[in-house]
């Protein structure tokens, strides 16, 4: 395994001197190192791969140094557009390191919505023109590896590619930064939510903690799923989802469980709803300032202020509580009128032990449908 502080001091000595991206299950050792010992000025998190990678981009144009890019496979999806007509050695030839966490890798045990996406991550960056390093937890030669990424970026004036597998770091020991807000626990939020609002709701939970903890409370209650949607991938697009089952049945009552770190990776979903104004549409924002399922790293919201931000795009009613409450009120006082409305709940950090994944995904979505035909 690699000691991630000594990752991050090659890669500092190879004048790579700007750090940013999504962080990721498989890079949280070396997230939470870059957290914990890289200021502002070096550190950036992203809302969006996308938007890291122009980050990235406009600081090699401002500097002349590359920057690194973290994330997951599944964000190469968001990277694709500024990775081809940006960055491109055909377009503005711009350097810099993508460091991206292999999950679904072949050969390796994962959940479905990684698997696919891990077949084809080697063919996608291939197609994209950017060459593959590859780090593993017996990679004797991880410096050279780097090292070569770097070398091999500024030579050609494009963007590599650090693909790196499961238990590649070890254990980041030294200073972190996992602040995040204080309040209750987002499974205790959901379950209020589930208590407060009718029986026929419809639900999309984003993915991450929030679909799994959703999952979970049905079970422990012995409720029905059939009116439930846990996104297990797609981060940041739960919104757009819970629009289109909206406006497809006006009829029905359709609730987001949104996450703040998911937010904000599409937050233009929210100027839809607000130009669309679908009445029978709500969010509610479980807000605990972090990226909390991989690792605890502060989200791009963490200081920002979504209410406000519900309210600039025409949000009907809007609300935020700090206690569980507060949060019934808030939610009370939002559906006491037509939608769409928008409530923040400020949560703490914490999840439950052995908290099991959502499984049969494409039975879970047909019997969503059919409760959505009754």
């Amino acid at each position: 395994m690699i000691d991630p502080s000594a990752a991050l001091e090659v890669l500092l000595r190879a004048e790579v001197d700007l750090f940013t991206g999504v962080p990721d299950s498989l890079l949280k050792e070396f997230n939470s190192c870059v957290v914990g010992q890289l200021g502002p000025d070096s550190h950036v998190v992203a809302p969006n791969e996308g938007s890291a990678v122009a980050l990235a981009a406009g600081h090699f144009l401002a500097s002349g140094r590359p920057a690194l890019v973290y994330l997951q496979n599944s964000g190469l999806g968001n990277a694709v557009n500024p990775l081809l007509s940006l960055t491109s050695g055909e377009v503005f030839g711009i350097p810099m390191i993508l460091m991206i966490g292999w999950r679904g890798e072949p050969g390796t045990s994962d959940e479905p919505q990684h698997r696919h996406q891990g077949r084809v991550t080697e063919d996608m960056l291939g197609l994209l023109d950017i060459p593959v390093h590859k780090l593993g937890p017996d990679s004797v030669e991880w410096q050279s590896i780097l090292e070569s990424a770097v070398e091999v970026a500024l030579d050609t004036s494009r963007p590599t590619a650090v693909v790196v597998s499961a238990g590649t770091f070890s254990p980041y020991e030294g200073p972190s930064e996992s602040r995040g807000h204080s309040g209750p626990l987002r499974v205790e939020a959901i379950e209020t939510v589930l208590d407060t609002l009718h029986d026929d709701t419809f639900y999309v939970a984003t993915t991450g903690y929030t679909a799994r903890e959703l999952g979970f409370a049905r079970h422990k209650r012995g409720e029905p799923d059939d009116h439930d949607l846990l996104v297990v991938g797609s981060m940041g697009h739960a919104m757009s989802i819970a629009l289109g089952i909206a406006l497809a049945r006006p009829e029905a009552a359709v609730v987001c469980l949104d996450g703040d770190g998911s937010l904000a990776m599409h937050l233009g979903a929210m100027a839809m709803i607000g130009q669309r104004q679908p009445p029978n549409l709500g969010q509610v924002l479980l807000d605990n300032g972090m990226h909390e399922s991989v690792g605890g790293q502060p989200s791009a919201l963490r200081d920002a202020d979504p209410a406000g931000i519900a309210r600039a795009c025409s949000y009907a009613a809007v609300g935020s509580s700090h206690d569980l409450d507060g949060l019934v009120r808030v939610l009370n006082e939002a559906t006491a009128g037509p939608g769409p409305w928008f409530v923040q709940v400020k949560l703490g950090r914490g999840t439950i032990p052995g908290l099991p994944r959502p499984d049969n995904l494409m039975q879970r979505s047909r019997r969503l449908m059919g409760a959505l035909k009754a």
